[in-house]
């Protein structure tokens, strides 16, 4: 099933991120991890790209065991940056012998020791160069890409952000998950935004649960997210106790995720990190918020929002 067909359903939903194994080594247990995500029956999971497409194939056997043994809908990532047509090219092919329907058209990150060279003469430089790839590939792909609320850490300003996402929708992206952020509003503001720049396409905004101290930092290094005096407060006061910031962190994104449904907000993607104890709590603090109805008011919001 094409995830754009999924996010289109009247309905409440909430799907799952999750990685592939860094090495070989790691693979069952990571398998094991992701089917256990895969068994609370999310509306799609996807499975991230190695960096540097190290690991890429794990990427696909994860994603293939998800699709063929619980028959979830899965996203598979795929990134560009630095690599020539022909790997690319041969990793659509792989992607669609697998008999994948949907992929995640990233940039990805540029590789360690090669930020300042000159990238004139890559093939690609930009995810809009792959998502130009995937429609010229012939296959009938459900095309996903990238957004950035808080502005993409490299963009001069939000508004060149914003002109470089329609650049991605106009080439053929299907849809748009958002990078995390912890505050909202900031989701809120970027959308108006974006709808007022002519970008329609649904959006569904990534939510990380964040559940130990250490995630923090990281957190905002990755995606550069500002972090509201509420979410620090927690961490100050839970961060030194493992079990005690693991439930204030599930509780903090139950209530981000409750006040985007609340809003008009109907799909949200977690960044489960594997994690399928912490996936199963925020999916149970779900339940029946999930089973909820969508009411013609509710719908209204749908169309600004989605």
């Amino acid at each position: 099933m094409k995830i754009i067909d999924r996010i289109t359903q009247n309905t409440l939903s909430l799907s799952f991120e999750v990685f592939p194994p860094k090495t070989e080594m790691r693979f069952d247990s990571v398998k094991s991890a992701t089917e256990e995500i895969a068994k609370l029956r999310p509306s799609f999971m996807s499975v991230t790209y190695g960096a540097g497409g190290g690991t890429s194939q794990y990427t696909l056997d994860i994603a293939k065991n998800i699709k063929e043994l619980y028959d979830v809908p899965t996203l598979a990532h795929l990134s560009c940056v630095s690599s020539t047509k022909a790997t690319v090219r041969d990793k659509i092919r792989q992607i669609r012998e697998t008999g994948l329907s949907n992929v995640m058209a990233l940039r990805g990150d540029i590789p360690a020791g090669r930020e300042n060279e000159d990238r004139s003469g890559w093939d690609y430089r930009y995810a809009v160069d792959l998502i130009r790839e995937l429609k010229e590939s012939g296959a009938d792909f459900c095309i996903g890409g990238a957004c950035y609320p808080e502005i993409h850490p490299e963009s001069a300003n939000q508004k060149d952000d914003i002109r470089y996402l329609k650049e991605k929708v106009d080439a053929g992206c299907d849809f748009l998950t958002t990078q995390m952020f912890f505050d909202n509003n900031l989701l809120y503001n970027f959308l108006y935004k974006i709808r007022e720049a002519g970008i329609t396409v649904p959006i569904i905004p990534g939510i990380m649960p964040i559940t130990n101290g250490t995630q923090v930092a990281r957190a905002i290094k990755l995606s550069g997210s500002f972090m509201p005096q509420r979410f620090k407060s927690l961490v100050d006061k839970f961060g030194d106790d493992p079990a005690a910031m693991k439930q204030a962190g599930i509780a903090y994104a139950t209530d981000q995720i409750i006040d985007l449904y609340a809003n008009g907000i109907n799909h949200i993607h977690l960044y489960s990190m594997n994690k399928p104890d912490v996936a199963e709590k925020i999916l149970g603090n779900l339940s029946d918020i999930l089973e909820f109805r969508l009411t013609s008011n509710l719908n209204i919001c749908l169309h600004i929002y989605s």
